[in-house]
């Protein structure tokens, strides 16, 4: 089917009216007048390659999504974000999500060009009946985790850096500033796959946290648009999943369990055994020094510090574990919020998460996806300074430095055939 100036205006139209936006709302991405998008809409306009790209980035959307046959009116990020008003009317979030979409399709567009696959298709797929009861969100989370930690080949121990993980799993990571109350999003793409995004305000820790939920819901909600976990919905029985999910992969019961008996603590205050000799048993039984079992706030620390997770989130998975008793946990978190979880580590010489440090690799993965498609003629030097500046902060055209370019100047290999240029 060919996309007429009339018909590609009518799905613009209904594209913008998907996302509640108004002409003038339009107008002010392109830096045109109303008048001007009312007759692109009307097909009395034509609409150059660039207008096209400013209007899929404001709609959540890829240029190619014009001007194929089976146009989807409502957009599935649309459909989503109009579930959720608080963040639809945050423009700066608003803004920070369709940059993560569009960076998301980006790499979908390359990796198709180079002839890559995204990997995507080797996640398994849990989706089916929301669970039951809480219990059974906390059961069938916790027990996924330990299926997902035995396929990943990493069944004890820390894991690496989670978007690392993602990433090898063909999900992309993003990072996106969300009103504080969101810790992130999950989306399902059809066309460019999985896309998982954490709030840029939140800690770097809590940030792993978040892939790690996200995470679950790709496992569990495939069938879906996608989620966006908000405080105000802890109670679906779907978030309370995907936390119990997130805690058991970055924090697997039995490596905590490990840990803390190698500290020579975690143990019962009363010990007892039965030795039967194959006629008649003899009960043992002996009690630790007192309070040697208990574990104090460096001992958190030290447990935080190797499974990479904030102080709040090893307390809440030892009481879950129950090493330690709600009162326990309580009193430790006092102490942590005081701060003295910060003295101790430095203390004892550990280092903390470098947040200026922290980037997002995902955005650098791109660039160099990019970088690659450029050489092999499929992409062309204006497209690859827009995906650089995508990936930047605030433009959406980038320089890239002529010695850079000269790196990586096209040219013909011997043996490979050309790829379809994306202009």
């Amino acid at each position: 089917m060919t996309v007429t100036q009339a018909e590609l205006g009518r799905r613009l139209r209904e594209a913008r009216r998907s996302w509640k936006l108004t002409q003038a709302d339009a107008a002010r991405a392109l830096d045109l007048s109303r008048s001007a998008v009312s007759e692109m809409e009307a097909g009395r306009r034509g609409v150059s390659g660039q207008e096209l790209y400013r209007l899929a980035h404001l709609y959540g959307r890829d240029t190619s999504d014009f001007l194929q046959e089976d146009f989807d009116r409502r957009g599935a990020v649309a459909a989503l974000f109009r579930r959720h008003p608080n963040v639809r009317f945050d423009a700066c979030a608003m803004d920070s999500l369709r940059r993560c979409v569009a960076l998301g399709r980006e790499a979908a567009n390359l990796e198709r060009a180079l002839g890559r696959s995204t990997g995507s298709t080797r996640i398994p797929d849990y989706s089916g009946a929301p669970p039951a009861s809480r219990w059974a969100a906390v059961e069938e989370g916790s027990t996924v985790a330990a299926a997902e930690r035995r396929r990943l080949g990493m069944e004890s121990g820390p894991l690496p850096d989670m978007a690392g993980v993602l990433a090898s799993q063909g999900v992309r990571t993003a990072l996106a500033s969300f009103p504080h109350e969101v810790s992130g999003v999950a989306l399902m793409d059809r066309r460019s796959g999985f896309l998982v995004v954490a709030n840029r305000s939140h800690a770097v820790l809590r940030r792993r946290f978040s892939f790690a939920h996200e995470y679950a819901h790709i496992l569990f909600d495939r069938r879906s648009e996608g989620f966006v976990s908000h405080v105000g919905a802890r109670d679906d029985l779907r978030e309370v999943r995907a936390n119990a999910f997130a805690a058991a992969l970055l924090m697997p019961g039995a490596a905590v369990r490990s840990f803390v008996a190698g500290l020579s603590k975690g143990r019962p205050s009363r010990m007892q055994a039965v030795v039967y000799d194959g006629d008649d048993a003899l009960a043992v039984a002996a009690r630790p020094n007192r309070n040697s079992q208990r574990l104090q706030l460096h001992d958190i620390v030290l447990l935080a510090h190797y499974f990479v997770v904030s102080c709040p989130a090893i307390l809440y998975r030892l009481q879950t574990l129950r090493v330690i008793s709600e009162s326990e946990r309580a009193a430790m978190a006092l102490q942590d919020a005081r701060g003295l979880s910060r003295c101790l580590l430095q203390f004892l010489g550990l280092a903390s998460p470098n947040e200026a440090a922290e980037r997002n690799q995902f955005q650098a993965r791109l660039v160099n996806l990019a970088l690659e498609a450029y050489r092999r003629e499929a992409i062309t030097k204006r497209k690859l300074e827009e995906i650089v500046g995508l990936a930047g902060e605030d433009e959406c055209q980038g320089d890239v430095p002529a010695g850079i370019l000269e790196l990586v100047e096209p040219r013909r290999c011997q043996g490979q055939g050309m790829v379809a240029r994306v202009r």
